[in-house]
């Protein structure tokens, strides 16, 4: 009777990583279908409940980082997470002592300021977004780039 309700167990499993498809229910499904083949020649649950748990853990543990990795290949970044690398160009210029520095992207006016916290950045200077601090785009020259690049190599 155990082999029933194991069974059930991944079939529900099964759904709901189905209609999430998030891969959070599949590998204990895996662990599920491995208790449910060892009820059919031992009757002591707690080697069923062993072996559920350790085929699902091995399971997530073997396979997770591989469909992680290819799961999420193809996911495009958006909306904010787009600018970081982006390369554009100064429209005002960037002085951390007056707090001023805006970037025009796609027709929208950003803050800016430099990675260091201190340099100034002329207007009309080409520059790579690096990160996004609060609702300031943070910038780096791409002459700096370049100069980091040659001192590491």
């Amino acid at each position: 009777m155990m082999t029933v309700y194991w069974l059930i167990g991944t079939a529900v499993l099964l759904l709901i990583e189905m209609i999430t498809i998030s891969l959070t229910s599949i590998w204990f499904a895996g662990g599920a279908l491995a208790a449910a083949i060892v009820s059919v020649f031992s009757a002591n649950i707690i080697i069923q409940v062993a072996v559920f748990i350790a085929v699902s853990i091995v399971l997530l543990a073997i396979t997770r980082p591989i469909a992680v990795k290819y799961v999420n290949a193809k996911v495009e970044k958006t909306n904010v997470d787009a600018l970081v690398g982006r390369r554009c160009k100064v429209a005002t210029t960037i002085d951390p002592a007056n707090s001023t520095g805006k970037i025009i992207i796609n027709d929208v006016e950003w803050g800016a300021r430099s990675a260091d916290g201190e340099s100034v950045i002329p207007q009309g200077t080409e520059v790579q977004i690096k990160e996004i601090s609060g609702v300031k785009l943070v910038v780096e020259p791409i002459e700096g780039l370049k100069e980091e690049k040659e001192n590491k190599e």
